[in-house]
């Protein structure tokens, strides 16, 4: 079994700063793209960012380009998700996702495993 875990939610301030981590453990998923997703409350869950194996490509939701920067570090497992200039409409809960293949996952239906997520809340 495939295990995403998130952390680095909170609690911040408009104009402030966090920074998500997802972890992958248990079977190894070889090469996997990976990405976050997030839910407000009432709305559906959305697209945030991608990064392919490499992480040579990413890609951006347009609500969030120029303020997040996807990332990921292969020999730890993980995959970061740093997010400057926080706005109260980034309050959710952001999930980490993976595919079990190389490319990114720009939508839900490309992706395999799902981590429990996280809550971030931007206070104005």
């Amino acid at each position: 079994q495939v295990q995403l875990v998130e952390s680095g939610g909170g609690l911040v301030q408009a104009g402030g700063s966090l920074r998500l981590a997802c972890a992958t453990s248990g079977r190894t998923v070889s090469r996997p793209g990976m990405g976050w997703f997030r839910q407000a409350p009432g709305k559906e869950r959305e697209f945030v960012a991608a990064i392919n194996w490499s992480g040579g490509s990413t890609y951006y939701a347009d609500s969030v380009k120029g303020r997040f920067t996807i990332s990921r570090d292969n020999a730890k497992n993980t995959v970061y998700l740093q997010m400057y200039s926080l706005k109260p409409e980034d309050t959710a809960v952001y999930y980490c996702a993976a595919r079990s293949s190389w490319s990114a996952p720009r939508g839900e239906d490309e992706c395999d495993y799902w981590g429990q997520g996280t809550q971030v809340t931007v206070s104005s």
